[in-house]
Parts: C-alpha cells; sequence; structure tokens
C-alpha cells in the first residue's frame, strides 16, 4: 500500500475497490461484529473513499448479510 508516497508493507488487504470509489469487504461469519466494521472502515480512510459495503455471505438471506459505511472523516 502507498500513502503520502510512501510505501507500507502492511498486511492490509482490501477485497475489492470499485472504480476508485467504493470498498467492499466479503467475510463468511456467523455475525458481523465491531472489529469488522473496524476494519472496513480502516480500509475507506487508507484508500481515500467514503463509501464502502460490508457484506457476509453466511446468511440465510442475502439483503441480512449486507451493510453499507459511510467514512465521514473526509
Amino acid at each position: 500500500m502507498i500513502y503520502e508516497e510512501v510505501k507500507l508493507d502492511v498486511g492490509y488487504r482490501i477485497d475489492m475497490i470499485i472504480e476508485d470509489k467504493f470498498n467492499v469487504e466479503v467475510k463468511s461469519i456467523v455475525a458481523l461484529t465491531d472489529v469488522h466494521l473496524a476494519q472496513l472502515l480502516t480500509y475507506l480512510r487508507l484508500s481515500g473513499c467514503r463509501l464502502g459495503l460490508l457484506i457476509n455471505f453466511n446468511v440465510k438471506l442475502l439483503k441480512e448479510g449486507v451493510r453499507r459505511v459511510i467514512n465521514g472523516a473526509l
């Protein structure tokens, strides 16, 4: 990852960035927690995107596993 012209060797792995506009973080877990939200917010800050989707595929109906996240810190 490159942040302010400095290459960082970190373990951050954004699942998807769509057209440099929003991030998609994909999970398959029993339930989403605050840790997953914090992870997506970190990715939003580092990528410069304002909008993100946190998607959990381990649900009966997909609409129950989608959470829209807006980073208002920008």
